[in-house]
């Protein structure tokens, strides 16, 4: 009678599973909840791309000279004329990822007339007003409007545009660096841990000589030899961040390699990497997360200061770091903002992802209530 009560008793109790015990502690941390969100809408703002950017040209370099650096809020007519080439039809999804190829020219003006068979244009700088036939624009579309939110750059970019493509770069580096960091960190750190002796010794020795180099330098060591570029500055980034990675899991590993379910597969004959990749190295998923946060981080702030020294990305691909070194001589002047708002980004995506790692760390945490 007594089991048949425990029995009843614990399935009308049932505990939680790890996992979404973790989840809800996750959600009661009110600051973690919108950092993650905050990740969660940069994401979907990487995702799709040129697909809301207002310049859907290929890295958002459309350039208009004769209305750069106009403040926020800055409204302009063009006219676009017809285009001599036939323009290459493109699906949605190649325009999200390379952008919209423009053959047409287009041209800022202050102010517009149209007639009936002609439009009387006022040029930026012009005192009077040109008239250009009707069937030289484009037939569509000859006069259009647009606003620029964030006003222009030097070159007449639209900075809105350029700010949303960052989000790109930045979380791509971090994305691509961090996975590097984890494959090459993991697998050293497990074997050097699982196996010791004379492997771990090696291993060690290697991570204390890389560990002994500044990261910024060795960043830009290895950018030299690869060179300047879009993927080196991932690989560059990817083979300095694996030292903390492995440090940790190494300590994790020797920790776990004396439990009794390590010994268990010993003796049913499985071999050392079965039971590191399908038995311990599971039990390390929340601190690779946790540590995956901070790298990311990491990894954004070291690919903003990259480009602002001129190694990182390089123009005309938009990055946030590329903004702050083309817009800095601006803070002292009338267009301090050109440089404060990407400042302001990275910092805020920085915060978010640390913010992240720390509520994850606090939930999965086993000894808090």
């Amino acid at each position: 009678m007594k089991r048949i009560l425990f029995r009843k008793k614990y399935q009308e109790e049932k505990p939680l599973s790890l996992g979404s015990l973790t989840w809800k502690r996750f959600l009661k941390q009110k600051m973690g909840v919108i950092s993650l969100t905050f990740i969660l809408l940069m994401i979907l703002i990487a995702i799709l791309g040129y697909l809301i950017t207002p310049d859907q040209t290929p890295y958002c370099n459309e350039q208009h000279l004769e209305i750069s650096l106009q403040n926020p809020g800055f409204k302009s007519a063009f006219i676009q004329f017809k285009s001599e080439n036939v323009a290459k039809k493109q699906n949605w999804i190649q325009i999200m990822l390379f952008g919209k190829r423009i053959e047409n020219r287009i041209i800022p003006v202050q102010s517009y007339e149209m007639t009936a068979d002609s439009v009387h244009v006022l040029l930026y700088g012009g005192t009077n007003k040109e008239s250009i036939p009707l069937a030289e624009l484009d037939a569509k579309n000859p006069v259009f409007n647009r606003t620029y939110y964030l006003g222009t750059d030097r070159y007449g970019r639209d900075v809105v545009s350029q700010l949303l493509m960052g989000t790109r770069i930045s979380l791509a580096v971090g994305a691509i660096s961090v996975l590097i960091a984890l494959t090459i960190g993991v697998f050293l750190g497990s074997i050097a841990g699982y196996y010791g002796g004379k492997v771990d010794q090696l291993i060690v020795w290697f991570i204390n000589v890389v560990w002994s180099i500044p990261t910024l330098l060795l960043v830009i060591a290895i950018s030299f030899a690869l060179g300047k570029g879009f993927w080196q500055i991932f690989i560059a980034m990817g083979l300095t961040m694996w030292v903390d990675v492995a440090r940790v899991v190494r300590g994790q590993v020797l920790a776990y390699k004396e439990q009794e379910f390590v010994e268990a597969g010993k003796a049913l004959g499985y071999s050392g990497l079965h039971i590191i990749f399908k038995h311990i190295l599971p039990n390390l998923t929340g601190t690779l997360i946790v540590l995956s946060a901070s790298n990311f981080s990491s990894a954004i702030l070291m690919e903003a200061g990259l480009s602002f020294l001129g190694l990182g990305i390089q123009p005309p691909t938009p990055s946030w770091g590329m903004m702050m070194k083309e817009n800095y001589a601006y803070i002292v002047l009338d267009h301090a903002y050109l440089a404060i708002v990407p400042g302001i980004a990275i910092m805020l995506l920085v915060l978010a992802f640390m913010l992240t790692g720390s509520a994850l760390r606090n939930a999965m945490d086993v000894r808090s209530k």
